[in-house]
């Protein structure tokens, strides 16, 4: 029944902070919609779609998808 569990959703991306309650398949969507975001499953870095699709949505706490951090010097 992982098509039925919902996880927390946190988007941040141009048009501001989103947080919603979502399906693994809801979350592919909004993955697929703001490509190049980085997505974080409890607070750790997932590499690529194909890692979170292996994911066990029921141990999934939260989920973060962010544009991606620079870092630097101006």
């Amino acid at each position: 029944m992982e098509n039925d569990i919902r996880t927390t959703v946190e988007l941040c991306n141009s048009s501001g902070h989103s947080i919603l309650e979502l399906t693994k398949a809801e979350t592919m969507d909004v993955i697929e919609q703001n490509q190049g975001v980085w997505i974080f499953v409890n607070n750790r870095l997932v590499r690529s779609t194909a890692e979170l699709e292996q994911v066990n949505w029921a141990d999934v706490n939260n989920l973060k998808l962010t544009g991606p951090l620079l870092g630097g010097q101006i």
